[in-house]
Formats: C-alpha cells, structure tokens, sequence
C-alpha cells in the first residue's frame, strides 16, 4: 500500500516539472512569433501545470485513512479535482476559440513567424507528452487514481494538440497564415473533448454511479457461494481506487449463528478475491426456505426464545397437526413462571404453523449452575460398577460396561458410564436399551442424581 502511494506522489511531482518546462518553453517561444497556436499551447501547459499540482496534493489527502469526520476514507478529493481540472480546460478552450475567431474574420491581422524554434519546441513538447501521458494511464490504472488519469488527459490532449499546431506552423511556412489560428481551434476542439471525458467520469464517481457491470459481477461471485439462497440487494460506489459494496444477502434461518459467520466471510473473501481494494459490507436476512420441516421449524423458533427443547415428536392425528416437545427451565423457577414462558412457546408455535396446530409442552428442570463435586470413594464407585455390569449381563445388547466414574454434588450423585453395544442398532433401540439400564441402576440406588450411559459400537 505505502509503495503504491509512493509512485503516485513520485509521478504527479514529476507531472509537475514536465508541465513547468512546457510551459515555459511554448511561452517564450510563442511571444517571439506571435503564434495564437503556440500561444495557446503555452497556456494550455500552464493550466496542466496548476492541474498537475493539483493533483500532486490531491494524491496526498486521498491516500489518508479514514478517519472520524470522513467515515469512507478520502478518495474523493481525487474526484473533485479531477473536476476542477476539467472546469479550468473548457475555460482553455473558450478563450482560445474566441482569440481565434477574431484573428480569422477580425479586421486586425497578426502576423506569425515560423521559426526554426517554434517547430523544435513543439517537436520536443510531442516527445514529453506522449511519454509523460503513457507513464500516467499506467500508474493510475495500477492505482485506480482519477487524478492521474485526469493528468493524463491533460498531456494526451497536449500531444494531440500539439501536433495540431505543429501542422499549423508548417502550413504558415508554406505561405497559409490564416493556418495558425485554424490550429488554435483544433487545439481547442481537442481540450474540449478531454475535458467532456474527463468531466463525465468525475461526475459519475461523485454522485455515486455504479460502474458498468460492476453490480452484476459481485451479485455472481456471492451466488456462487454455499449457503446463500438468494440476493437481496447489491449497491457499490467507487471512491478513489476503493470499491464499496453493500450486501443483503437470504441465508436458510435453520443455519446456526456460526455457520452463517462463516458464510458472510466466504462472500466478502471472494468480492476481494475479484475486486482487490474492496470494502464490503454483507448483511445477513434470515429466510424461511420451502423445503424446511416442521422439526426445523419447531427449532428455530425455540432457538430464537433461547429456549432448550428435546424430544420434539410431530404427529398427523385425522388431519390435524400435533407437536409434543420437552422443555427446560430453570430448575429454580416457579411453577407460574415456567408455566408463562411453556405458553408463550406455544403460542409462537402456533404463529408459525396454524393457530390450529396442537401443541403440548412438558416441562423438565435445567441445571442452570455449575455444581460442585469430588469423586466418590473407589469403595462406592466399584460397588456401582458391580451393579451396572450385572444389569447388563441381562441384556442380550449391552456389554462391556466400562469407564465408570462416580462423583458426589450437593444434589446426589452423577454416574457416568461407557458401554458396547451391538452396531448394527439403531439408534432409537441404543437410547432405549441404555435408558433401561439407567432407570433400573436409579431404582437400585435412590441417592442417585443423573445417570449418563455412552454407547460404543462393539
């Protein structure tokens, strides 16, 4: 970034010296031959060289960060320089045309040497604008600098310009003064279609018009992009050599939080894979999608609640749609209060499938807190050990009970567990065979707070 700013500064300081050379050159030379042409020429690199100056201090402010009072950095000031730059050519080219037009059908004629001088001057001034001209499109094209390539402009018209007069001196020479003024107005001519394709550019960036195609490239690099169902809108504004990009795009809503994290950060990686100075904004619209379910459903609207629900069973009972789930509260809080927030579940529910959807909530306890404990003694620990491998023994599935762990909390004691059960099982037949034997070791031992069984493929 530094080193970018640096050849954008060293090219408009040089700009500056070319133009002042220029100038002075063509003036001189202009006063001793009288030449409108040359005489315009001369004050066409003066004005190049104010805009190159212009453009100097332009390139420093636009390359500052943003800051509290310019919340998109300051690029613009490229822009309007450009502007000013384009208001101080056609102001060129009216005074030349109107010069010109009095010395072609005025009653007062000048007369115009062509000098050996005049011509080498004009020569050398071709030279210097048709090299300084390709440096400045190179640089800003590499910079996205509007200043620059306003620059540019300036000493492309003056090649052009130039050899307009050029021509116009050899014609004097042959005998066509008449030829001098006709060059000042092509001069002029020329001036005004740089400054109308300077000025309808600068114009654009200034009230925001989005480059051509611009928009539909973005809306097809997001598109492309796992997860995003749709794009809502797609704004983008240039400012200096940054793009700004706005983004609403549709994600399904079932998608949890960091997976659309994720999503939003693959869209903006893209956008500047395409656009290297890209500053994008994505903003994320949750979007109920056809083909959701009616558990996806039931989630995220209990997800939204912040609510832990299990257990969701959804029925069609002759025609009508029944959903049954577990939720847990706070262990804590009273019945009354478990029992406001139960209805207020349901009745979201109920707005999202049908005011005559069934829906039945069991409330179950929470742990809320983090609760202490120390492991049970070995002595305690092996008698639940014994206990849990002969309950298995029973079971034609459960084998291998292992990993037992006892630990004693204020609230009774946890068992954890681990076991092999035969793979081939679903898992609705594990989690019923595991709950069995959880629910008979919790009657063998009523001291017992929660009983958690981890099933192994054997």
């Amino acid at each position: 970034m530094q080193q970018k700013q640096n050849i954008k500064r060293r090219v408009a300081l040089t700009s500056i010296l070319a133009s002042g050379g220029l100038t002075i050159a063509k003036a001189v030379v202009g006063f001793a031959t009288g030449s409108l042409a040359v005489l315009s020429e001369a004050a066409h690199s003066l004005l190049d060289l104010a805009a190159t100056v212009m453009t100097y201090f332009a390139v420093r402010v636009s390359d500052k960060p943003a800051d509290d009072e310019h919340h998109y950095g300051h690029g613009k000031v490229e822009s309007v320089t450009a502007l000013a730059e384009t208001a101080l050519l056609f102001l060129l080219s009216g005074i030349v045309i109107w010069e010109a037009g009095n010395r072609l059908f005025g009653e007062v004629h000048h007369m115009v040497e062509a000098t050996i001088a005049a011509f080498g001057v004009i020569a050398a001034s071709i030279v210097v604008d048709f090299f300084r001209a390709r440096l400045l499109y190179r640089v800003a094209a590499e910079t996205s600098s509007e200043a620059l390539e306003a620059d540019a402009l300036h000493f492309g018209s003056d090649m052009w310009s130039s050899i307009a007069v050029l021509a116009g001196l050899g014609a004097v020479a042959l005998g066509y003064p008449w030829a001098d003024s006709a060059a000042a107005v092509v001069v002029a001519v020329f001036i005004c279609i740089a400054g109308w394709r300077l000025g309808r550019r600068t114009i654009d960036t200034l009230t925001d018009t989005a480059p051509t195609g611009v928009a539909d490239r973005v809306r097809a690099i997001a598109t492309r992009i796992a997860g995003v169902v749709a794009i809502d809108r797609v704004r983008v504004r240039p400012a200096g050599d940054v793009l700004f990009v706005d983004l609403d795009i549709a994600v399904s809503r079932t998608i949890p939080l960091d997976r659309v994290a994720t999503i939003k950060d693959r869209v903006e990686a893209a956008i500047r894979g395409e656009f290297r100075k890209a500053e994008t904004t994505v903003n994320v619209v949750p979007r109920a999608l056809d083909d959701e379910t009616i558990l996806e459903r039931v989630m995220v609207i209990a997800r939204n609640r912040a609510l832990a629900v299990h257990h969701v069973t959804v029925q069609a009972i002759g025609g009508q749609l029944s959903v049954s789930l577990d939720l847990e509260v706070d262990g804590g809080l009273s019945l009354a209060r478990a029992h406001e927030i139960a209805d207020a579940l349901e009745d979201a529910l109920r707005d999202e499938l049908g005011p005559k959807v069934e829906v039945e909530t069991h409330i179950e306890p929470l742990q809320m807190g983090r609760l202490s404990g120390r492991d049970a003694p070995a002595t305690r620990v092996a008698e639940v050990q014994t206990a849990l491998v002969a309950l298995a023994a029973q079971s034609a599935s459960v084998r291998d009970v292992h990993d037992v762990r006892v630990r004693e909390t204020p609230d009774g004691e946890i068992v954890n567990f681990h076991c092999h059960i035969d793979p081939a099982l679903t898992v609705d037949e594990v989690h019923e065979k595991v709950d069995d034997l959880e629910r008979v070791l919790k009657l063998r031992f009523p001291s017992l707070k929660r009983v958690v069984g981890h099933a192994e493929p054997r």
